[in-house]
């Protein structure tokens, strides 16, 4: 039996990922932050079921700011596979707190290369992170692996850093090790705050009559926009591969903000323009306007395709926040 840690099991991403790998039969493992609360909703249902609980998934007490707590950890489990997904993952929330979202989203990568290393496990583990387009930042789109790195926010920045960490430790050290410059993936898992989220939360509240409003940002920016779902397995094609090495993984389809509205609030035969207002709060200092990835190397060398399209994923998202309310 394979094992895997996973750091940030209890996000979107660590969730599908670490379904994903019980499925396939690993024995996973975790790192949960200890805090006041439990904040493990993503993965209670994995919790909950004893066929599962201790049997494939073991949760330790961990986090990327604690050298010691990170190495403990990488001893105990001696990891087949590490899969990297723990970060401070807002943008507009990396403005406001740069210094916490490099301690983790740079140093914490730093410091989980390094223990892999001091615990010996260069030659033994293969090592996943968890890139970002938001690197590319105002480069032109489409973006693909040779597109210049022109990061757009300290988010972006701390996670360039951390990806050619990577690079050095595969190139420097020979480990295995695999970047995903994953484009935006969204699902009814995503945080509350990320704008795709509270999009699909707002126009469910606001078709059962619990809300009147909804204030957004820059409307007009343009993302590609997949599902968590096919993105996580894109990471674990990744490490099956003979060696490393970075991959961007898209859907080659932009849309706009506004087109996400027309799709969420459509689902629920609203008129999002009677709703939604423009707010200067939400807007970044510096704006990333266009996002697109090419895909063209995963699709080659992984195999790799995204099933669920843009529509069914808001589709999803809109029918699961609604399904909750309803049931509330």
């Amino acid at each position: 039996m394979k094992k895997a840690l996973i750091t940030g099991i209890t996000g979107q991403d660590g969730s599908y990922l670490a379904e994903l790998l019980i499925e396939k039969g690993y024995e996973v493992h975790g790192i949960v932050r200890r805090s006041s609360s439990f904040n493990r909703e993503r993965i209670e249902h994995l919790i909950q079921n004893p066929d599962i609980y201790r049997t494939s998934l073991f949760l330790h007490y961990g986090d990327m700011t604690d050298s010691s707590a990170l190495n403990r950890i990488l001893e105990k489990v001696g990891p087949d596979e590490i899969y990297n997904l723990a970060a401070q993952s807002h943008v507009r929330i990396s403005f406001d707190m740069p210094e916490y979202t490099a301690d983790v989203d740079a140093l914490g990568v730093a410091r989980l290369l390094d223990a892999i290393r001091e615990v010996g496990l260069l030659g033994e583990s293969k090592f996943y992170q968890a890139s970002t387009s938001e690197m590319f930042g105002s480069s032109p789109p489409p973006q693909n692996e040779e597109t210049p790195f022109r990061p757009r926010s300290p988010y972006a920045a701390a996670k360039l850093y951390s990806h050619w960490m990577v690079v050095n430790y595969r190139k420097g050290y020979g480990l295995h090790a695999s970047s995903g410059i994953l484009f935006n993936h969204e699902s009814h898992r995503r945080g509350r705050n990320f704008v795709t989220r509270k999009i699909a939360i707002a126009a469910a509240r606001i078709k059962m009559g619990l809300q009147k409003s909804l204030a957004l940002g820059n409307l007009d920016a343009k993302r590609d926009w997949g599902h968590a779902k096919d993105y996580v397995r894109a990471m674990y094609l990744m490490l099956q591969q003979p060696e490393g090495s970075d991959y961007v993984i898209a859907t080659g389809r932009t849309h706009s903000i506004r087109e996400f509205l027309d799709r969420t609030f459509s689902r629920l035969e609203l008129d999002w323009q009677d709703y939604v207002t423009v707010d200067k709060r939400y807007f970044r200092p510096t704006e990333v306007d266009a996002l697109m990835g090419d895909a063209s190397k995963a699709r080659t060398e992984l195999g790799w395709n995204p099933v669920i399209s843009f529509e069914e994923m808001i589709d999803e998202m809109v029918d699961y926040e609604l399904e909750k309310l309803s049931d509330s």
